[in-house]
């Protein structure tokens, strides 16, 4: 007769940093383990304030950027695959598998007109913590990291900032860094999804403006 131990969440939890900890090791500063942290704390934050499943919540948004598709060819399959792998070696219910599965295929901003395909409460405080570590002054070292990892200009007033990009477009853009606050970061306030997350998004905003009105007046 075999018999089999059922770990409990927090011990799931537990193994879920380690493995993320682990499998990022070596990746990009804006998409480390250190943004990892950051959201899933951000997210358990909003969690409580909005009163949503704290164990989904917390397993998405450690696992949201497992194998981000930018540095996987735009492959957007790799994430949910990998993270429904750990999972199920971790003896997570298949209801808890699917949905982390789906939050990390819809949390990501792919453009201006990207219409996502499923909602939940949980992609939703998720998500919303994610979009906060986008803004603010870690956004803006996030972004600037992120342009001198792609090797962008910063800034380039003949190329101006495209609104209406198709999630391919969006993908593909090579633009200077300065025009991806146009085109995502100072967007992200407006889209948040909770109160809570609503909230803490205004003085990041407030911030990203004040830093752009001194970056063009040293520019000028």
């Amino acid at each position: 007769m075999f018999s089999f131990v059922v770990m409990d969440k927090q011990e799931i939890i537990e193994n879920t940093i380690t493995f993320v900890k682990e499998t990022l090791k070596g990746a990009e500063g804006g998409h480390d383990f250190f943004h990892v942290e950051r959201v899933y704390k951000n997210a358990i934050h909003i969690a409580k304030q909005e009163q949503v499943d704290e164990f989904v919540v917390a397993l998405g948004a450690l696992l949201h950027d497992i194998a981000d598709s930018k540095f996987y060819g735009g492959d957007e399959t790799i994430g949910p695959k990998k993270a429904a792998e750990f999972l199920s070696r971790q003896q997570v219910d298949v209801i808890t598998i699917d949905h982390v599965k789906k939050i990390i295929a819809n949390i990501s901003f792919k453009g201006g007109n990207f219409k996502q395909s499923f909602r939940s409460l949980a992609l939703d405080v998720i998500q919303d913590a994610d979009r906060l570590d986008a803004i603010g002054a870690i956004g803006i070292a996030r972004c600037f990291n992120y342009g001198g990892f792609k090797n962008r200009e910063l800034y380039n007033p003949a190329v101006k900032p495209n609104l209406s990009m198709t999630k391919e477009e969006y993908k593909k853009s090579t633009a200077p860094t300065i025009n991806h606050f146009y085109e995502k970061l100072l967007l992200l306030k407006d889209k948040m999804n909770t109160e809570t997350g609503k909230k803490m998004a205004e003085e990041r905003h407030d911030f990203m403006k004040l830093f752009l009105n001194q970056f063009f007046k040293e520019w000028g």
